[in-house]
């Protein structure tokens, strides 16, 4: 049986330090974050096919920086460990820490403020008119002469709203939650 244990241990023996594997990961973890945070958040909210190939490119151009020269099992779920690890605890204090979810998330971003398109903002988040027109239309709007206000949420949705409408809705209110959907009037 020695083809058996030979692959065994390929499979599961760790070529680099248990500690230079997590660092690896860490490291590149930290750097995706500070650069999408940079980029903006219209990478989450509105990719179009040029955003997709760059986030693919990506992924493919950091692999070798987070496995080095370890294609092991065990390497994989220590990089994936470590991954969802940062990930979860950076989730959770984000959540409790509100300077800390604003350097990672940033606040939202007015698009259209009293009917008027935010020149200055729609190009600093990189969403174009026509960009911005597509979002309204999926949202229900035939145009955005009927947009009073439009905001980039951190999360990198875009909520709008028509001149009066509440904007900020709570769980218990008629109409629920908001998650980058306009309201629709219900009769009644």
């Amino acid at each position: 049986m020695p083809v058996a244990s030979t692959i065994v241990h390929d499979v599961f023996s760790l070529p680099l330090p248990f500690v230079e594997k997590v660092l690896r990961a860490a490291l590149v973890y930290a750097f995706l974050v500070v650069v999408l945070r940079v980029v903006g958040k219209r990478e989450l909210g509105q990719q179009n096919t040029l955003d997709l190939v760059v986030l693919l490119l990506i992924a493919n151009a950091v692999q070798n920086a987070i496995i080095g020269a370890d294609n092991s099992f065990t390497g994989a779920v220590i990089s994936v460990a470590t991954l969802v690890i940062l990930n979860e605890t950076l989730n959770r204090v984000t959540f409790f820490s509100r300077r800390l979810s604003w350097l990672v998330d940033g606040g939202e971003t007015y698009l259209i403020r009293d009917g008027k398109p935010v020149a200055h903002e729609l190009f600093r988040s990189g969403i174009s008119l026509p960009q911005l027109r597509a979002i309204a239309r999926r949202q229900g709007y035939a145009d955005l002469g009927e947009v009073h206000t439009a905001i980039l949420e951190a999360n990198g949705v875009v909520s709008m709203f028509k001149r009066g409408e509440p904007q900020i809705y709570h769980p218990a209110e008629p109409g629920g939650l908001r998650i980058g959907k306009r309201r629709r009037a219900r009769a009644g």
